[in-house]
């Protein structure tokens, strides 16, 4: 059954590869020969990174990479992801029942709060947890059954209060068409004409620096509010010029982010978050407020900002490249990502989804737990493609945000640019 999948999936790609050169028209450029694919983009492309270095274009096909991936890391096995879903909710559930059980019997205040401050890290740590089985689940990468999938992602994202459905079809796009400027649908950088527009300059001279101040702050804005500035009004994502937020909203059954068909189920996802605001309220009225601040709220501001985090460092970076629609292919958009190290958060509570990424965007309907044998074999099929970083995930986070400001670019390949003069001058690329 896996080997099978493994064919079908190969083939429905297998047109967003490189073309053969045999297929295509050859153009010369200088000393370099490029070839026009029948799919209308080019071979051999190269650009240069936001660190100066040359960024070369990957020419492989989605089968190429298929092909490498062992059969049986395509197998979904029900038991063993509800494993971890229940071993994350038993962590949670422990930990709750200790600390609010024991905390309030250590005797020092200055002990209580920083034992209150574990726990709620702790319960966020979990709580991430939680929802990336959610997203196992949208992804179909849970089971082999995709009403279970459904059933299981929904109750856990319902729980976060994440319209399940709704996060799982426009995600689902983003997947289609990662690092498309104009298709893709989460963090899409702006590009020079727009950054410029926004800052109503004329020049990249008459922009000013921006302050490291500024940067942290837009960096908290982010970190604790992007989330349910996506969901509510598409903040980050494509834009809809004319369009209110609502009509970009996660929340509308008519949003222009889903199609016609998909309008029921967004209903549904906007049920599950009435149950748990139902629930929220309840618990509440019973417990007070600062139970369900402890408990809940901290934790879930938490899991939140992770989100964030992960998300956005896996599509932010000065070596990463977007492509115009021309010069955009499946496998090149899946490639425009990035692994990075987390260490034992990232592999034993986190599911591996930071470590595993770009293998993900190849073939999302892979279980967690067989990533890491997958990832090693595409590794063999990109080569100096494969993007990889351990370095430390909160440096990271700041380098994003000082050095990837907008992308630009001259041969549809656009890299990430800043007027905070670090790495490649905007005015000279």
């Amino acid at each position: 059954m896996a080997a099978a999948t493994t064919s079908s999936i190969s083939l429905s790609f297998n047109s967003g590869g490189a073309a053969a050169a045999d297929s295509s028209n050859i153009e010369r450029k200088g000393n370099v020969a490029t070839f026009q694919s029948k799919a209308g983009y080019e071979t051999n492309l190269t650009a240069i990174d936001t660190y100066g270095n040359t960024f070369k274009v990957p020419d492989y096909s989605i089968k190429d990479i298929l092909s490498a991936i062992p059969a049986h890391c395509y197998q979904r096995r029900l038991m063993q992801s509800l494993f971890y879903v229940f071993r994350d909710i038993a962590a949670m559930v422990t930990l709750g029942f200790v600390a609010n059980n024991y905390i309030q019997l250590i005797p020092n205040e200055y002990l209580r709060f920083a034992a209150w401050a574990g726990y709620i890290w702790m319960q966020g740590l979990f709580g991430t947890g939680i929802w990336v089985m959610a997203h196992e689940c949208g992804h179909q990468a849970f089971s082999d059954y995709g009403s279970v999938n459904d059933f299981v992602g929904w109750i856990l994202h319902s729980y976060l209060m994440v319209p399940y459905f709704s996060w799982k079809y426009s995600h689902g796009k983003h997947h289609k068409a990662t690092g498309h400027l104009t298709r893709d649908m989460v963090f899409i950088p702006k590009t020079k004409e727009e950054f410029l527009k926004k800052n109503s300059a004329e020049a990249l001279e008459d922009l000013f620096e921006e302050s490291p101040i500024f940067s942290l702050l837009k960096l908290l804005v982010q970190q604790f509010a992007g989330w349910w500035a996506y969901l509510f009004a598409n903040v980050s994502g494509q834009k809809y010029d004319g369009k209110s937020w609502w009509q970009v909203s996660h929340f509308n059954p008519e949003s222009l982010l889903f199609d016609k068909k998909d309008y029921y189920y967004i209903l549904l996802s906007d049920v599950g978050l009435l149950i748990q605001a139902t629930i929220l309220y309840t618990w509440y009225k019973n417990f007070g407020l600062f139970n369900i601040t402890v408990n809940y709220i901290l934790p879930y501001i938490l899991v939140n900002h992770w989100l964030v985090f992960i998300t956005y460092l896996q599509h932010s970076d000065p070596q990463m490249p977007h492509y115009e629609a021309h010069q955009w292919t499946f496998a090149r958009g899946a490639a425009a990502t990035i692994d990075r190290e987390f260490g034992f958060v990232g592999k034993h509570i986190f599911h591996d989804i930071i470590e595993t990424h770009v293998l993900h965007h190849y073939v999302s309907r892979i279980p967690f737990y067989n990533a890491r044998e997958a990832s090693q074999a595409i590794k063999k099929v990109m080569g100096e493609h494969y993007q990889y970083s351990n370095e430390n995930m909160w440096v990271s986070l700041w380098k994003s945000a000082r050095w990837c400001q907008f992308v630009d670019g001259k041969n549809g390949v656009l890299m990430f640019r800043n007027v905070n003069g670090l790495g490649v001058d905007p005015k000279k690329s």
